[in-house]
């Protein structure tokens, strides 16, 4: 779930709903972690925002912690990244902690790299086009730097149904086509093609509710009738 710290109450209060009934549910959930789009102080911000998490979510008297996402007895922090925080002074901080977590951040690597214990693949449209573009070229980039270069870092695999930014304010005209729900299909296939040769713990499906972004498969997988028999899923 994303998570903004103290820049978004509401969201703060979802989350801790969240995690309450994913313990209730025998589910787990872990924090998306969004950085601040401001320059000045992000580092700083990073580092007060993750105290506040670790003693709300993840102490113990937290509510619902037993639901936290764990690997090898570490929690789990995804990173949205603005490329503004020092994360190797966040690195620091949090390697004080009891259990340090782990940070898993969006592929391709920045800066910190070395602050990082791994890289996950995100929905990656391009500008223009008719969207027949799905992303593979930027997922087996992925797959296969992660493989290469980045062994002994955990990797993320992603999946997707498509995008389309053009109801979002922010929105650059980029777009994936579901095409029948062969879009995702194919990323799930890739997925499983290389999870053959790359350990993967862990797979994203992106994304659950960004409607604005055309992502959102709350709805269900896009199809086209008749056609979504002829969906390749091995």
């Amino acid at each position: 779930m994303d998570w903004y710290g103290y820049r978004e109450p509401f969201i703060d209060r979802s989350y801790a709903l969240m995690q309450t009934i994913a313990a209730e549910e025998k589910f787990q959930v872990a924090m998306m972690y969004d950085e601040t789009d401001d320059e000045e102080g992000a580092t700083d911000e990073s580092i007060e925002d993750f105290k506040l998490f670790k003693k709300t979510y993840l102490g113990p008297e937290a509510p619902g912690r037993q639901a936290y996402l764990m690997y090898n007895g570490q929690p789990v922090i995804f990173i949205f990244p603005k490329r503004h925080t020092d994360w190797d002074r966040v690195r620091a901080e949090v390697n004080k902690w009891d259990k340090p977590p782990l940070l898993i951040d969006e592929y391709p690597p920045g800066a910190s790299a070395s602050a990082m214990n791994g890289y996950y693949a995100w929905v990656s449209p391009v500008v223009g086009g008719n969207g027949s573009n799905w992303g593979e070229q930027y997922l087996t980039n992925f797959y296969n730097t992660m493989q290469s270069k980045y062994p002994d870092k955990i990797a993320v695999g992603g999946a997707w149904a498509s995008f389309d930014d053009s109801k979002a304010s922010w929105g650059l005209n980029r777009h994936i086509a579901p095409r029948c729900g062969q879009t995702t299909a194919d990323t799930l296939n890739l997925w499983r093609q290389y999870s053959t040769q790359l350990y993967m713990p862990y797979l994203l499906i992106e994304t659950w509710n960004d409607y604005e972004e055309g992502t959102a498969i709350e709805k269900g997988i896009p199809s086209c009738g008749s056609n979504t028999q002829q969906l390749s899923l091995h």
